[in-house]
């Protein structure tokens, strides 16, 4: 006599694993949709980088929902570790964005300054340099 939690254990594992063959698939389809954009349209750089990043995006979401099992919990009955997983995952998400965005943004403030201060110094530079050249 068979054991009935052993057969639900081996119907789960059995036939297609339809799930990871959907999620390979959108995969390749991102992927390929990207070196479209790259080699086979006239877009500008930056609008082709937008694009690849939300490409990009997109696939980490894929590959966190089909491959990684965010949604998923060893609790059958609670959906709320599922829940607090995939909020613990946005909001690791939304960290890391703040914390990029925020470097460019401060370097590429400084560089801008550090700049301006450059041309002032070669500016007072030039101008005493021409007052030597007059006497």
């Amino acid at each position: 006599m068979a054991n009935p939690q052993n057969q639900a254990v081996s119907n789960e594992h059995g036939g297609i694993p339809w799930k990871h063959v959907v999620g390979y698939i959108l995969s390749i389809v991102l992927t390929a949709l990207a070196l479209w954009v790259t080699f086979e349209t006239g877009f500008s750089k930056q609008t082709i980088l937008i694009i690849i990043f939300i490409f990009a995006f997109l696939q980490a979401a894929l590959q966190l929902l089909m491959f990684m099992h965010m949604t998923e919990s060893s609790e059958k009955s609670s959906s709320l570790t599922g829940k607090t997983q995939t909020g613990n995952i946005l909001f690791a998400a939304f960290i890391a964005i703040v914390i990029v965005a925020g470097s460019v943004w401060v370097m590429s403030a400084g560089h801008a300054k550090h700049d301006h201060h450059k041309m002032e110094m070669d500016g007072h530079k030039m101008d005493k340099d021409m007052e030597g050249m007059d006497h």
